[in-house]
């Protein structure tokens, strides 16, 4: 009886250790865990955002062209150096007489899509509707980071000086009665900015300002 007792003891104790230890880490485990770089979050321009997603949107369909860029919002970038974590586009191809929107992430944040480039569903294209007018990259000479220098000379500066945290916001779009590419910077809130003003895409000049 005794030496079934302390057996059973004994193969108690084995057991309790072998479910306790934890298996030893390999040395490639140790060196991928030493080696392999925090994520660092990216933040890019406007042109440089709807270059990566052209691509994805030229292998959808070979003629896609982009008919617009904005730039989400995100908690931890402000947007005062003309870049942005999150971008926008909708691009449209007439041979598939379809739309559809990509976005561009660097970012990994609440919110914000994981970071790479994600596309929607398809939907149908009316040439006629002139707010997917398309129009050719080649427009875009002038950048979201200088439509920020070109806004900030023209009512942003005293808005910021107020509050150095507010944030700005970036969307270009085609005006096909103008045959201009523009950019509309947003400052504050998004949906009800408390100041907005277009700078043209090509050429950098400031068009107007509007409370």
């Amino acid at each position: 009886m005794k030496t079934a007792r302390l057996a059973l003891l004994i193969a108690s104790s084995l057991l309790l250790a072998a479910c306790s230890s934890e298996a030893p880490k390999t040395s490639t485990e140790v060196k991928l865990a030493e080696t392999t770089p925090a994520f660092q979050p990216t933040y890019i321009t406007g042109r440089e955002a709807l270059q990566k997603m052209y691509v994805s949107a030229r292998a959808w369909a070979p003629d896609a062209k982009p008919y617009n860029l904005k730039s989400n919002a995100t908690k931890d970038a402000n947007g005062q150096d003309g870049k942005a974590g999150v971008w926008s586009a909708g691009f449209a191809s007439a041979s598939r007489r379809s739309i559809r929107s990509y976005t561009w992430s660097g970012v990994k944040a609440e919110g914000a899509p994981k970071p790479g480039i994600s596309n929607d569903v398809e939907d149908t294209y009316n040439p006629a509707n002139t707010s997917t007018a398309m129009f050719d990259l080649a427009f875009l000479k002038s950048d979201s980071d200088a439509a920020f220098k070109a806004a900030e000379k023209h009512g942003i500066a005293p808005l910021l000086k107020k509050d150095k945290d507010t944030k700005i916001y970036y969307a270009v779009n085609w005006r096909p009665r103008e045959n201009k590419l523009v950019w509309r910077v947003l400052v504050g809130d998004q949906s009800e900015p408390k100041l907005t003003l277009d700078v043209d895409a090509s050429t950098g000049a400031f068009i107007k300002a509007e409370k």
